[in-house]
């Protein structure tokens, strides 16, 4: 096991990162505080996380990333809802800034480690470093930290992997934190209303065209003001009347139409998967393992055949609603992160 060292933690001004701080210390880490200036609407998180520091007696800086961010997350983001898929910026920024421009900075402030908040943990087989699924079940966070470059995983530090979150709140009322009882996110941090259509528009500086809705058999049943504000699998806010529950199936970003249909509807046998990260040896042949393609969804099992320039899953079940865009991660049965990467395309 890891024990003391130089370590930089990202401290967004939450309870879980602060919570991390007093943990490192009391391991006997020599702490670091950094916190991402990401975007104009952050000066209350700043000051928490600077006063969190400053009660754990560590240094603190104030690292300006919002062209990084704009340019590595909010634009691929943007780019892909107009491409009709359906984004996960947290994968974005994790891959660019936390586990990419972070773990530089670590390296030029001469810090051992890099260390974050989130719910996930770093455990050490044969002397390999593997990523692995969080004691607390519940919040762990593991299928967006897929991303981590393979041979930098030796160099990051989950302190809270082995909690649970009341257990964090805990440590961070103990420690006086007055962060201690702040509310958790529950929307992307650049759209805090969650009026994705509304930011898309904003930041595009357009109107997205109205267009149609139609059933699955090409009927138009509806209107809808924009495509992009849509997401497969969705149910309510599409704006169709019927006398069953209908969903959100397909998006045809080129006719500007959106096609709904029954839920059995939104079922696929597969999914080919673009930009692939591997935290294992790559293999060569098929294998089976577990996969999710949903942040909150269940591990099902799946055949993974490794292709040129991408990974194709077959899924021993049909799975709902599995949308380009969002995340497909492999896990062993023990909860050891495989790899990952991004859904290019479904077939049903």
């Amino acid at each position: 096991m890891r024990q003391g060292g130089r370590a930089l933690v990202a401290m967004s001004g939450g309870v879980d990162s602060s919570a991390a701080v007093y943990i490192l210390k009391e391991q006997g880490y020599e702490c670091v505080g950094v916190t991402m200036k990401l975007f104009s609407s952050q000066p209350g998180d700043i000051e928490d996380a600077r006063e969190a520091a400053r009660r754990m007696g560590i240094p603190h800086h104030v690292l300006d990333c919002s062209e990084q961010f704009r340019r590595e997350v909010v634009q691929p983001f943007a780019d892909a809802y107009e491409r009709g898929e359906t984004p996960n910026p947290c994968v974005l920024c994790n891959r660019a800034l936390k586990f990419g421009l972070l773990l530089d900075k670590a390296e030029e402030l001469g810090c051992d480690y890099l260390a974050t908040g989130h719910y996930a943990r770093i455990v050490e087989e044969s002397g390999a470093f593997r990523l692995a699924k969080a004691a607390d079940l519940s919040r762990d966070q593991s299928y967006v930290l897929y991303p981590i470059p393979r041979e930098r995983l030796g160099r990051v530090l989950f302190p809270l992997g082995g909690l649970s979150k009341d257990q964090a709140r805990e440590i961070a009322a103990r420690a006086g934190f007055p962060n201690a009882r702040k509310r958790d996110s529950q929307d992307i941090c650049f759209i805090p209303d969650g009026d994705y259509l509304s930011f898309l528009e904003r930041y595009a500086g357009k109107a997205y065209p109205e267009g149609d809705i139609v059933d699955m058999s090409g009927r138009v049943v509806g209107r809808h003001r924009g495509a992009a504000g849509l997401t497969i699998g969705q149910r309510r806010g599409v704006g169709v009347s019927s006398d069953r529950r209908i969903y959100v199936c397909a998006k045809c970003m080129a006719d500007n139409t959106v096609t709904v249909g029954p839920e059995e509807a939104l079922y696929s046998r597969g999914c080919a998967v673009r930009g692939w990260n591997w935290l294992v040896d790559a293999p060569s042949a098929p294998f089976g393992a577990l996969a999710k393609t949903r942040y909150r969804q269940r591990e099902q099992p799946v055949t993974v055949r490794p292709e040129s320039g991408e990974v194709r899953l077959e899924f021993g079940q049909p799975q709902r609603a599995v949308t380009p865009g969002q995340s497909a991660v492999l896990y062993d049965e023990r909860g050891t992160v495989l790899g990952g990467g991004i859904i290019a395309s479904v077939w049903e």
